[in-house]
């Protein structure tokens, strides 16, 4: 231990307790807030919290490096809906966390980064050469929502409390507290932590007039549809949603972001752009019921490309909890100001005693919806199997692999031109996806699973199984949380596809200079065997070179008991220069045209 640890709790007598430590009253009003996960490696200034949460009974995870602590809490804060807690320590230990902050910010997850600090005395001096330190906040204060530190302990619960105010609040989002081991043991006598009703706005509804106006439109409407972002997944709101599509008998639309499919809608629902359906649904509606999404850049903004025809006469409803985002990225005729969770049930309330008859295509949509997964499926088996001179088609694999995703599984997706050919050629309608589509920071897909799996145990109970997606090179970045996977004997198949190069790049070099030119940085050993590393960390193994071999290979994996890497040999050709609607893709970035 360094000269200023805090005292250890075994050698404080019991005769010198008089109240709560700081380290115990900040886990009691994390658990007011229904938190009882906790990510990070633990040092002098954590190893007290860590043993009591522990002792509490919470899921308790120390990984191999801290960014994927952060991205461990960021998943879990997506699949619970509540806010999650990633720990740093001082020093080399929150300056790891940086990119999992950063993502955090940009994905909008309420993410509590919790920090080490030495004790003021020693950051106050002026001294050189001290070791393990810097002022930590400035380097912080630009990437979260706001940042603190509990300079005396009786500060505990008002730090606290803001913390998970401004990072539920508004658009969700990250929050740095910090913690100076001088006042880790020091006690506080006060009542019961508040609930958070008691503190904060939860579940705000919207202004009633406004949501009359709301529903009237809606009523009015004759092809309506919803617009389903990322918010609606992380808010856990997928129930009411449902009913409030059912009243209104329209098609739902996912972004990019909002992929995870909400139970009972699953054959109304198209991904836009991605979906044929999807395009007619919004190039024909004329009206637009957004939830949960910024309408930023992979929509369009709600206002370019297929949304050009009918806008004339399109009506725009917008549920935002931020009030400052609405009208941004385009005009809105009804701003529902509030929580998805107060205002959707206020919705189906206003519209349940006037259910509209089905949108008049939305059969139409449903039966093309299906078909043209079908067709996909079918159109991906013309397509190179490893039987021949190629290697497996990146499409293949999409598509094998999905058809053998488990029921009521979470799917978690990284990867460059990976994600690119799932977006088309997936075959599965999960509940749960998890991957990072603002930011696009790949290699978060082990610490993602692992951290998403772990936290939804935590909440229900259930241990569900879940697939990991992925490509090569994203695979590497974190490869060594594999063991954590597999030390807390997770149901997870690791599903690789392997083509020794960066892909997406591999293509932007061709693209940019034609064929035959160099494609420096791009590519990378051949002997990598990642079903080799995976029984390295005690998972179970699969080496794939045949399409045929995919779905036996997974099931496998899933049968083994362990954690299963399944490594498929794709086709690099296919993979840099066959993404499908990757020229949809590019009008993302579209810059200065939107």
């Amino acid at each position: 231990m360094s000269y200023d640890d805090p005292k250890p709790a075994a050698a404080a007598s019991a005769s010198d307790k008089s109240g709560t430590p700081v380290y115990k009253r900040v886990l009691d009003l994390f658990e007011a807030e229904g938190i009882n996960t906790l990510f990070g490696i633990p040092d002098p200034n954590f190893v007290h919290m860590f043993l009591e949460a522990e002792r509490r009974g919470w899921t308790v995870v120390a990984p191999h490096h801290e960014a994927a602590a952060g991205f461990m809490a960021e998943a879990a804060s997506r699949i619970t809906g509540k806010p999650a807690v990633a720990v740093g320590t001082l020093g080399p230990g929150i300056a790891n966390m940086a990119p999992a902050i950063q993502c955090a910010l940009v994905e909008h997850s309420p993410v509590i980064f919790l920090s080490g600090q030495r004790a003021r005395v020693t950051e106050q001096r002026v001294r050189r050469g001290r070791i393990q330190f810097v002022k930590q906040m400035p380097l912080f204060e630009n990437s979260v929502k706001y940042a603190a530190s509990i300079e005396y302990a009786d500060q505990t619960d008002e730090v606290i409390r803001e913390s998970i105010r401004k990072a539920m609040g508004g658009t969700p989002g990250p929050v740095y507290i910090e913690y100076p081991s001088h006042i880790i043991l020091e006690e506080l006598d006060l009542p019961a932590p508040l609930v958070p009703e008691r503190y904060r706005l939860v579940n705000q509804g919207a202004d009633i007039d406004r949501v009359h106006e709301a529903a009237k439109l809606i009523r009015e409407a004759k092809n309506p549809i919803l617009l389903v972002g990322h918010g609606v997944h992380t808010s856990r709101t997928g129930a009411a949603v449902r009913e409030l599509a059912e009243l209104m008998n329209c098609p739902v639309i996912q972004t990019s972001g909002g992929t995870s499919y909400i139970k009972g809608l699953e054959d109304r629902t198209f991904q836009y752009v991605f979906s044929k359906a999807s395009i007619e649904a919004v190039t024909e509606s004329d009206l637009v019921l957004a939830l949960g999404t910024e309408l930023g850049e992979p929509v369009h903004f709600g206002k370019w490309r297929y949304w050009q025809k009918n806008e004339a006469i399109r009506k725009w409803i917008y549920v935002e909890q931020d009030a400052s985002a609405i009208g941004v990225n385009r005009p809105i005729d009804v701003p529902l100001v509030g929580d998805l969770r107060g205002v959707v049930p206020q919705l189906v309330t206003a519209l349940k005693d006037t259910p509209r008859a089905p949108a008049p295509m939305l059969a139409a949509f449903m039966r093309d919806g299906q078909a043209e997964l079908e067709e996909l499926a079918a159109e991906s088996r013309t397509k190179s199997d490893g039987t021949g001179e190629l290697a497996i088609h990146p499409a293949r694999l999409a598509v094998e692999a999905t058809e053998a995703f488990p029921k009521d599984g979470i799917m978690i997706r990284d990867g460059g031109a990976g994600v690119i050919f799932q977006w088309t050629y997936s075959q599965c309608k999960p509940h749960d996806v998890i991957w990072n589509q603002n930011f696009g920071h790949i290699g978060t897909g082990i610490p993602y699973a692992t951290g998403a799996m772990l936290a939804d145990k935590a909440a229900t109970g259930v241990s569900r199984p879940a697939m990991l997606l992925t490509s090569d090179s994203s695979f590497l970045f974190h490869i060594g949380e594999l063991e954590v996977a597999a030390r807390c004997k997770l149901p997870l198949v690791c599903v690789v596809g392997v083509d020794n190069a960066w892909g997406l790049e591999v293509g932007v070099y061709k693209r940019t200079f034609g064929q035959g030119t160099e494609e420096t940085g791009t590519h990378w050993s051949k002997d990598v065997r990642f079903d080799k590393i995976g029984e390295g960390f005690g998972c179970h193994g699969e080496y794939v070179t045949k399409a045929e071999d995919i779905k036996p290979a997974i099931e496998r994996a899933y049968a083994s008991g362990k954690v299963g890497v399944v490594h498929v040999v794709i086709d690099p050709k296919a993979n840099s220069e066959e993404m499908p609607k990757y020229a949809e893709f590019r009008t993302w970035y579209a810059e200065g045209t939107q």
